[in-house]
Formats: C-alpha cells, sequence, structure tokens
C-alpha cells in the first residue's frame, strides 16, 4: 500500500469558498433531518406521549445495545411529497446492533398520520426487509400502524411490490432461517395483522397493542357485534386465548426488554472472515471533503482525494495507473477492512470500461467488498468511440458487476448521469447499499445535455409545422427543462422515492462503509463462476 499525497491547498481561495457554499448545503441537510426526527406534529406527539408511549426512535435507541450505531436508512423519505406531512414515510428503518446480532430494524411512527402506509412507506419497509435478505440479517419489527393510508389505496395495495410483499418476504426470510421478531406497541389492523401472526415470536404491550383482521367499526357493520378493541384483539386475548402473540409487556420498555432478552437466545452466526488488519485513521480529516465535493458538476474531482480521507492511513494500492486512467481502481481498508475501490475521474472510454471489468473480476476472485464512488457523466460518445467499439466493451463491465457475488457499495459523491450510473453499481444492480452526498444529482443526463437534445427537438417540431421559433421561445424551452431536471435530479428528489438507502454527510462516509461491510460479512460469499481474464 502506497500512502496517498494530496494535491489540494487547502487554504486556497477556491477551496475555502468551495468549503463554506457546502456547510450551507450541509445546514440544510442536517435541518431536513432534524425535523423528520422530531416526529409528526407537536400534538400528534403530545398525544402519543400522554398515552405513556415512547417515539419510534426512542424504542430503537433502548432496543440496540448501548454505545454503538444505529445506520438510519431513508430518513427523508417521501421528502417534499404529500404536502410534507408524511415525514420520514411514518417508518423508520435501519441496521443496529442487538445483544451483538447484527439486525434490520422496522419501526412504524405513529405520529404520523397513525403510521399509516403509503407508497413510500411501503417501499421503505420492502427495501429493510430485501437488506436483511440479502445480508442473512434477523428482523425486529416495532408495529404501531393504522395499515394502509385508505386514499392511497390504488397505489398501495395490488402491485407485485406493494403491501402485500411485506408479507411475501417474512415468509421468505423464515425460510431462510432469519429470525424475526414482532413487538406490537400500538394498532395492527387488517393485512398488517399478519406482521405479528408471520414473526417467529410476537410480543404485545397490555392495553396498548391490538392485533385483528378488522377493527371493531368494521365489525359492528359486518355483524352487528357491538366489541371494544382490548376485548376484540387486546394482549390478553392474544396471550390467553388466540395465541396470536406469544409474551406479554407492561410497557414499551418492559416489551423492548423482553425483546433483547429473546435475541440472547438466537445463536451467534459466525461471520464470513476477511483477513481484518487493526484499523487506522486516515492522513487527511474527513471534514475537508466538504471543500472537495462538487458543486460544480462541469468541475472534475480526482477521487484519490475522496479515498484518501475515508481509508485507512491514507493507504491506496492502485491498480493500472496508466491505463484507462477516467476511472480510478485499487485495494486498500476502511476500518480494518479489505476493500476494492472504484472511482470516476472523468467519463466512460473502452479502456476504463475494460479496467473497470478487469478490476471487478479480481476483487470477486479474492473475496473483497467492493466500494464504488460514482460521479460519471456517461459513457463517452463519438464516432472514434463507437468505432472502437464502446458497447461491447462497457457491455463486458455491466456483466462483470451484475454477476460479482461480493458485497458492493455505492457513494454517489457527484452526478450519476446515463449508462454511468449503470456501470458504476447503480440500484439496478444490488448493492448492498446506496447512499448519496446532498450534492449529488442522478438523472437520465445532465440538466444541460438534456436542454440541447430537447430544444433541438423542439425547435425541429416547430419548424415542421411551418413555425420559426424566436429567440425568447427557444430560451424558454431550455430555462423549462433546465429547471425540471435540476428538481428531479437532486438527491432529495431521489430520496423522497426510496431510489437510494439514504443521503448521508460526507463526512460520515467511512463509518456509514464500515458498518455496511460488516453486515454484509453476516452471507457467506460464492466462490466466483468464471476465472479472471484480460479484457
Amino acid at each position: 500500500m502506497y500512502q496517498l499525497k494530496t494535491n489540494l491547498n487547502t487554504s486556497d481561495t477556491e477551496f475555502l469558498q468551495n468549503r463554506k457554499k457546502y456547510e450551507k448545503l450541509r445546514e440544510d441537510f442536517h435541518a431536513r433531518l432534524d425535523r423528520v426526527m422530531a416526529g409528526g406534529s407537536a400534538k400528534a406527539v403530545k398525544k402519543h406521549k400522554d398515552r405513556n408511549k415512547l417515539l419510534a426512535r426512542e424504542r430503537v435507541d433502548l432496543l440496540v445495545d448501548p454505545n454503538t450505531p444505529f445506520l438510519e436508512l431513508s430518513t427523508l423519505a417521501a421528502n417534499g411529497q404529500y404536502e410534507d406531512k408524511f415525514l420520514g414515510a411514518g417508518i423508520v428503518t435501519g441496521i443496529g446492533v442487538i445483544h451483538g446480532h447484527e439486525t434490520v430494524i422496522i419501526a412504524n411512527d405513529a405520529t404520523v398520520k397513525g403510521g399509516t402506509y403509503i407508497r413510500e412507506t411501503i417501499r421503505k419497509h420492502v427495501r429493510a426487509q430485501e437488506i436483511a435478505l440479502q445480508n442473512q440479517l434477523p428482523v425486529v419489527y416495532l408495529v404501531d400502524s393504522g395499515g394502509v393510508f385508505l386514499p392511497e389505496q390504488s397505489r398501495v395495495f395490488p402491485d407485485k411490490e406493494d403491501f402485500g410483499r411485506l408479507f411475501y418476504n417474512q415468509a421468505r426470510m423464515s425460510a431462510m432461517g432469519l429470525h424475526q421478531i414482532a413487538i406490537v406497541m400500538g394498532s395492527c389492523t387488517a393485512g398488517g395483522a399478519y406482521v405479528p401472526a408471520m414473526s417467529d415470536e410476537a410480543i404485545i404491550v397490555r392495553n396498548q397493542g391490538t392485533i385483528f383482521i378488522g377493527g371493531p367499526p368494521l365489525v359492528k357493520a359486518a355483524t352487528g357485534e357491538e366489541v371494544s378493541k382490548e376485548e376484540l384483539g387486546g394482549a390478553e386475548v392474544h396471550t390467553s386465548v388466540s395465541g396470536v402473540a406469544d409474551h406479554i409487556a407492561e410497557s414499551d420498555e418492559h416489551a423492548l426488554e423482553i425483546c433483547r432478552n429473546l435475541f440472547e437466545s438466537i445463536p451467534a452466526k459466525e461471520k464470513y472472515k476477511l483477513e481484518k488488519k487493526s484499523a487506522e485513521a486516515p492522513l487527511y480529516p474527513a471534514e475537508e471533503l466538504y471543500g472537495i465535493a462538487p458543486l460544480d458538476l462541469k468541475k472534475s474531482v480526482d477521487p484519490k482525494e475522496i479515498i484518501m480521507r475515508i481509508v485507512d492511513g491514507s493507504k491506496f494500492h492502485e491498480f493500472k495507473r496508466n491505463y484507462g486512467t477516467t476511472l480510478v481502481t485499487g485495494f486498500a481498508h476502511i476500518m480494518g477492512y479489505p476493500v476494492g475501490i472504484i472511482g470516476n475521474y472523468g467519463v466512460f472510454n473502452s479502456e476504463s470500461a475494460m479496467k473497470g471489468a478487469h478490476f471487478v473480476e479480481l476483487c470477486q476472485s479474492r473475496k473483497i467488498p467492493l466500494v464504488f464512488l460514482q460521479n460519471i457523466s456517461g459513457f463517452v460518445v463519438g464516432k472514434k468511440y463507437e468505432h472502437e467499439g464502446l458497447a461491447k466493451h462497457g457491455a463486458k463491465l455491466i456483466h462483470a458487476i451484475a454477476n460479482a457475488n461480493i458485497p458492493k457499495f455505492t457513494v454517489i459523491f457527484g452526478g450519476s448521469f446515463g449508462a454511468g450510473n449503470y456501470a458504476m453499481a447503480g440500484r439496478a444492480y444490488d448493492p448492498n447499499l446506496l447512499f448519496m452526498w446532498p450534492n449529488a444529482k442522478i438523472s437520465v443526463m445532465g440538466g444541460e445535455q438534456a436542454a440541447s437534445v430537447l430544444t433541438t427537438v423542439k425547435i425541429q417540431q416547430m419548424k415542421a409545422e411551418g413555425k420559426q421559433p424566436e429567440e425568447a421561445d427557444i430560451e424558454k424551452i431550455r430555462n423549462e427543462i433546465l429547471s425540471q431536471y435540476e428538481y428531479e435530479g437532486s438527491a432529495y428528489y431521489s430520496t423522497s422515492r426510496i431510489w437510494d438507502d439514504g443521503i448521508i454527510d460526507p463526512a460520515e462516509t467511512r463509518n456509514v462503509l464500515a458498518i455496511g461491510i460488516s453486515m454484509a460479512l453476516n452471507k457467506p460469499m460464492e466462490d466466483m463462476k468464471n476465472g479472471v481474464f484480460r479484457m
């Protein structure tokens, strides 16, 4: 390993100006996080507390081992949608440690529209289950939900990835031997009743938790029978009559204590053993990333400046340094874990695509996790490159990434455009985790390119109709397209729709990756199905 040396002057005016601008971006990001983490309206929070119930994140804090991190996922889901009335999509998901077991935790936030499910709630819940499936982790459900948000029923009920997928995933996880525990801490109605029913063990809080397929109003409408919530599906009923729940708790705190006790009976899993070294802090402060992160995507950023601020000792063994130089590849360690890193330093061309494919196969052969640092405008275009067979060389890289059965982690620190997104392990290629920095952009192409292409098409259409567009018309069309791409390409637009696993502070990148790598080692790494071959 060679210790990287920075080429940046952190006293330089440009660096300091970039850092100052980024600090404002960062302040806005953390303000958005704080708003979501506070829960629903003040009235809803007070009502929740008056019932002696803990808030969703308070429940998580008591559930996980003391002084261990909880990696929350998709905190800003539904951001900017539904008049911002579904903060965090009304659910908290993430990865925490319970009695030494890395665990996916899914907690309804009843202060946000009663914990009901909109489209993004389901996507967030299902994504958390996918992470459990992919990494072979146990799951704890902290249930406090009114079920489907009925005004949105057409968007949440019938399709493959809609509400029914929650229970399909539970059945699959059970068959795989992944332990699932449900704690019913509030309402658990209709289809939601299957969450505890399909879990290995279920805990329910007395005079607080309820489970029923149809609540008292529906029972009265269907049968004329009048029955209270407790009589129909309270804790006493389900632990002594129906057997739907297994343990009765006297409070949220007691229920969480029971759950932690249950984890003591879960056998410790032998994790895949990487040759881990002692962790070593990077040579350069992580906070310098605020001055490096690209706010203007027209300016290139050397990914090695990012790498040296997230890897152990800022040490990096570069692979094919002088070949395919628009891509940086090499080996390093993060918190002692060996990793292969692929970072963009320009567009993909034939050489960089072949270099990337070769490197992916090396990491697969050696069973080393991959980290993708995305800042890519796409594949280079032009007659020369098409004649070189860029499409077939790009296909080799995509084949390699799609079939690599080692843990993959993607961080979008700049732009992520077009096929470049795919070739750098975008969401469609099932990375174990994918995160964005607040400044990141993602779309089928950059706004400038889209504006140029679509404006040209629109002008041609107008001329074909016998119209002669004026300069003002052309400028209006162009600005509308730029505005659309700026809005739809932002990290906040992406994370709102669960296209990623969350936006992270750049300075937290190293810690987040380390948690992800540790989590992924719960699943054995399979042998590669093909040899290493030169591209």
